[in-house]
């Protein structure tokens, strides 16, 4: 029980770090105005880290299901999408704020990628020793 606390935890800390790091990342290279946008990237922090509690909690409740950090992930990722949702993220639009939006959306999606590379990286290693 305490590994799967463990890897859930580490994957949903390592997915809100991710997402803020590429946040502010997309601020610097599409070069939108610090004023307007300069307090996003924490926003997102703050966001991914209530995504990450209430996801623990999940996994604590259900913690037979969610063996594997690829499901995991999956369940960070729906739950932070709908907090995205909920708090206002609306990608459709041609305005500065709508493209932002749309990049938080490709940005997680970004985030779930690098998670199951990792994770299918991880597994290939593992495999690799078991088998000499």
């Amino acid at each position: 029980m305490k590994n799967i606390l463990l890897k859930s935890a580490q994957t949903f800390v390592l997915m809100s770090i991710m997402n803020l790091l590429l946040s502010a990342l997309i601020l610097n290279i599409a070069c939108f105005p610090g004023g307007s946008f300069g307090m996003y990237p924490f926003l997102i922090l703050i966001e991914s880290l209530v995504t990450s509690v209430v996801a623990f909690i999940t996994v604590c409740i259900f913690r037979k299901n969610y063996r594997s950090v690829l499901r995991m992930a999956v369940l960070f990722q729906i739950i932070y999408l709908i907090s995205l949702i909920l708090v206002g993220f609306n990608p459709f639009g041609s305005d500065v704020m709508n493209i932002f939006s749309l990049l938080l959306y490709i940005n997680s999606f970004i985030v779930l990628l690098i998670v199951y590379l990792f994770d299918l990286l991880y597994s290939k290693i593992i495999l690799g020793k078991s088998k000499n």
